[in-house]
């Protein structure tokens, strides 16, 4: 079986457009053909470019006015049939309104969580990963002191399966962060963590799971910093080292 096939059903997949089994199948072939994977990747970020040069519509006035003109009485006895009609475009206009809030607030979630998946694979793919290489949480969380507005703490993995690979700065939106590298049987998972903010608050909820390509996503925030684990490896790891990130702050 050619890629041709696994080709023509991404941009249905992205959309989500397809079932849940035929997406899972989607994304168990892009995980296992790199050519597909880099397809994926590439459309997922003409998509966002496309989304960002678009331009919020706006009803022009010269619409409006005649909309208004539409429902205007001719007679006085028809004035109860128009306020009718009026109430009823103002209820149309009101749900509409609604709708394009949540449809906004959707894209620019999506548009975050692509940046902050787009952040990770930019780590794998850079011959230097990390800025500071060590697996003793007392060497990385120094390294961070002076360079970010905040701290954090991190868990003792050694009675766990994780090892800490090392960290480096980062940014999301012009604000500066650091990202933490683990490991787990052959999978890297990227540790964002940022000062929480109204935005971030609002787009990515207390306790978010996601998924993006091929990645596992689940964020948090706890004691105003923000978290975000990104990795390719099963849910029960992001939820194990989830929860050691969590202890370790308390």
């Amino acid at each position: 079986m050619t890629c041709e096939r696994w080709l023509r059903k991404i941009d249905l997949y992205l959309d989500g457009e397809i079932s849940e089994a035929e997406s899972r199948e989607v994304e168990l072939h892009i995980d296992a053909c790199p050519i597909c994977s880099s397809e994926t990747l590439a459309r997922s970020q003409l998509k966002r470019n496309i989304h960002l040069a678009g331009k919020a519509f706006a009803a022009d006035p010269a619409f409006r006015k005649r909309v208004q003109e539409s429902i205007t009485p001719r007679r006085l006895r028809r004035r109860w049939f128009w306020i009718y009609a009026l109430g009823a475009l103002c209820c149309v206009l009101a749900v509409g309104t609604v709708v394009s809030l949540q449809w906004t607030r959707h894209q620019q979630r999506q548009q975050l969580i692509g940046e902050i998946t787009d952040l990770h694979v930019a780590t794998l793919a850079s011959e230097n990963r990390v800025d500071v290489v060590s697996s003793d949480r007392h060497t990385v969380k120094p390294w961070f002191q002076g360079k970010l507005p905040f701290t954090f703490n991190l868990p003792d993995l050694q009675h766990s399966e994780f090892q800490l690979i090392g960290g480096r700065m980062t940014y999301l939106d012009q604000s500066p962060g650091a990202e933490l590298l683990f490991s787990v049987r052959k999978h890297v998972l990227s540790v964002f963590i940022f000062k929480d903010s109204a935005q971030l608050d609002r787009l990515l909820r207390a306790s978010d799971r996601t998924q993006k390509l091929s990645f596992n996503i689940e964020s948090w925030n706890n004691d105003g910093l923000r978290y975000v684990v990104v990795t390719d490896s099963n849910r029960s790891d992001v939820e194990a080292l989830r929860s050691l990130l969590i202890a370790a702050e308390k």
